[in-house]
């Protein structure tokens, strides 16, 4: 007799883990979907949200978005529950898709997904696709069509404005550093696509390095970030194109006394770039509304659900925060979100 693999193993515990936390215990019978659009159809919708991780303020405010959405639905009737799950580090491809295939197996009545990478989650989604489990992803897009919508930031396009918003503070002239993400991940090299096409439109901006990727962690891209700027000491702008990324360069530039003294752009909001804002060490960064992300991903779940057509598509909005801009009314809405009336 063979032993069975360790990998079987835990795939079988997993399933057995989102069993009970998904349904309070093994007997509950998971939701179906179904229903006349826009009446409730007096079932229990049991939904997945997965994101790339669990670490980052960016998902903490995902998460809160998608409690705000389960209790307005709730409100109105209809018998939703979120259960939360994602691998720790944002580049364990595996775990997340052992989490994807665990709801799977149980029968969740839809899976709200952020896959980490456009290629690699495919297969995991189209089989709960084939099982009758809808998807909903959102915040990084996925090489398929077994999706019933998309919910996201114009990635492109936030990109796009920060390579104009480079090109404005250096008045088109320059030597530009642009530290990308990790490969795999469609939305970074989104907003990646976007920031060089918006550079070639200023031949005054020399790019000097755009092949170095941060990987997963803050400590990660700090640890690129000191590397290529001792290697580029007279570089005048530098783009990182997330939270992490971003994160990473900051400490950089603050250990090796040149925050402040080059043009710094970042993308997603953290208190910490705020306070780098008005300090002068950052000259603004891309904002993504990750709490409407995970609200509407939700609700558009449960429309799904409940029989209702959904958009293909849904735009959750982008734009570049300043030090000209970060103390308006509107910008401090989409900057202090309710995170803690939901994260309780």
């Amino acid at each position: 007799m063979q032993p069975i693999p360790i990998r079987c193993l835990q795939a079988v515990a997993l399933a057995a883990a989102l069993v009970v936390s998904a349904c309070g215990s093994p007997s509950t019978p998971p939701a179906s979907g179904g229903g006349a659009p826009g009446k409730p159809s007096g079932k229990r919708y049991n939904i997945a949200v997965i994101p790339k991780g669990t670490t980052h303020s960016f998902w903490n405010t995902i998460h809160a978005g998608a409690l705000k959405a389960e209790r307005e639905l709730q409100g109105q009737g209809l018998d939703v529950h979120i259960v939360w799950k994602g691998p720790l580090r944002e580049d364990d491809r595996e775990q997340q898709i052992q989490v994807v295939e665990g709801f799977t197996s149980q029968g969740i009545s839809a899976i709200v997904l952020a896959p980490l990478d456009a290629k690699a989650l495919v297969r995991p989604v189209e089989e709960a696709q084939r099982a009758g489990i809808p998807v909903i992803v959102f915040d990084s897009a996925l090489e398929s069509k077994a999706i019933a919508s998309f919910v996201a930031t114009d990635n492109l396009k936030g990109g796009r404005l920060a390579g104009e918003h480079m090109a404005k503070i250096l008045n088109g002239k320059g030597k530009v550093l642009m530290l990308r993400y990790q490969e795999g991940s469609a939305s970074t090299e989104a907003r990646e696509q976007g920031f060089l096409e918006a550079l070639k439109a200023f031949p005054g901006i020399t790019l000097i390095s755009s092949e170095q990727h941060a990987g997963p962690t803050r400590d990660t891209a700090k640890a690129v970030s000191e590397s290529l700027l001792n290697r580029y000491q007279d570089l005048q702008g530098i783009f990182c194109v997330n939270e992490s990324s971003a994160a990473g360069m900051l400490l950089a530039l603050q250990d090796l006394k040149r925050a402040g003294k080059v043009v710094f752009l970042g993308f997603d909001a953290h208190q910490v770039f705020v306070d780098a804002i008005n300090k002068g060490e950052m000259s603004g960064f891309v904002l993504q509304n990750p709490f409407e992300m995970g609200y509407l991903a939700v609700k558009t779940a449960v429309q799904h659900l409940e029989g209702q057509k959904v958009p293909a598509v849904i735009d959750t909005g982008v734009q570049v925060v300043t030090p000209e801009n970060i103390k308006s009314p509107e910008m401090q809405a989409h900057l202090n979100p309710p995170v803690a009336e939901y994260l309780k």
